[in-house]
């Protein structure tokens, strides 16, 4: 097996020099764990003398959804704690006798229960974390469920609290007892970090209220507005973190430790989970843009700049992070580079 990591380092530079982003780390691997790596420009322009580094922090985005909140429900799917296609009011009392107990946790997974499609948490709920999660749990559906796939984030926010709900434990020690600290994720928490692990973050928009760039505080409104904690994002992590996730969903018997979820959880979350509707789902990950069904590449990304693939057909498996956002919301240009470096990372 080899990589083209010639190609890549040129590929991630480009991305440098023509301000994609400030910088950006990369590792590519397969069942034996990280078979090669690098880092690419600065960690933040106003200090052109510190590059980026294998261990720097990058706001995860909705890579929350896969490390915390997918690997958290996969737990507890395993456990038999949680029946995936039984309807929501069945065992959940905060939504029975609303719209939203009509639905399943399937259904939010594959991102076609017909919830509404933007958060707008404040401005329809207010800023008291209860008024926004009543708000959320008895909020009327967008369209019928089951009538199309929608990508939405109020999909994760609804699947956070159902977690909590069934495990007793908030959605952030939930994943570290049963996730983080067995795969030996140390630098992963959810937000805001400390002073002395913010400042090795990488730093992503401009923040109008402090007058600086977010760092070591999530991006996401939504995040913020609930206290750092939540199913949409929140989390922080590194690469070599990164790499030891999908070590274990690779090849559990390779990974250092044994995390909640098994192989099962693996294999049902990366095939198709949406029949005849397009575009295609698995369980929250969907497939790699410009790949075949035979080619079994499957992909999350985070609107930071963030993203990972994975391949068990192919066994391999991917992790791009950068901090596009310092620069940019347009998506183009990463967009882009992250189809690249898939192209360069799985053939």
């Amino acid at each position: 097996m080899t990589y083209r990591i010639d190609r890549i380092d040129h590929l991630l530079g480009e991305g440098v020099r023509d301000k994609v982003y400030p910088g950006a780390v990369w590792a590519v691997g397969d069942t034996t764990g990280t078979r090669a790596h690098g880092t690419a420009g600065v960690l933040d322009p106003n200090e052109p003398d510190v590059p980026m580094q294998r261990d720097t922090v990058f706001d995860a985005a909705s890579l929350t959804k896969i490390i915390a909140l997918w690997a958290s429900i996969g737990t507890l799917w395993g456990e038999g704690k949680l029946d995936l296609d039984a309807q929501l009011d069945t065992f959940w009392s905060e939504v029975d006798g609303h719209p939203l107990g009509a639905v399943t946790a399937r259904r939010l997974l594959t991102h076609t229960a017909g919830v509404p499609l933007r958060a707008q948490l404040k401005n329809l709920y207010g800023i008291d974390p209860q008024d926004v999660r009543d708000g959320v749990l008895h909020e009327a559906l967008h369209r019928p469920p089951g009538e199309a796939v929608e990508y939405t984030d109020r999909a994760a926010l609804i699947l956070g609290y159902l977690a909590e709900h069934i495990s007793g434990q908030r959605l952030d020690q939930l994943a570290a007892d049963r996730t983080w600290q067995p795969l030996g994720m140390s630098s992963t928490r959810f937000g805001p970090l400390p002073p002395e692990i913010a400042a090795r973050c990488a730093p992503t928009e401009w923040d109008q209220v402090s007058g600086t760039h977010l760092k070591g505080t999530a991006h996401d409104f939504s995040a913020r507005l609930l206290g750092g904690v939540c199913g949409i994002a929140g989390a922080f992590t590194t690469l070599d973190d990164l790499a030891g996730f999908l070590l274990h969903m690779l090849a559990p018997s390779a990974s250092p430790g044994q995390s909640g979820f098994g192989p099962a959880w693996t294999s049902e979350s990366l095939s198709t989970q949406t029949g005849p509707l397009l575009p295609v789902r698995g369980l929250f990950w969907h497939p790699a843009p410009g790949t075949a069904p035979a080619d079994d590449i499957w992909v999350h990304y985070g609107f930071t700049g963030t993203g990972m693939w994975i391949s068990p057909r192919q066994g391999r498996w991917a992790v791009l992070l950068t901090n596009k956002l310092y620069y940019t919301r347009d998506r183009q240009p990463l967009t882009e580079i992250r189809n690249a470096f898939r192209g360069l990372a799985f053939t």
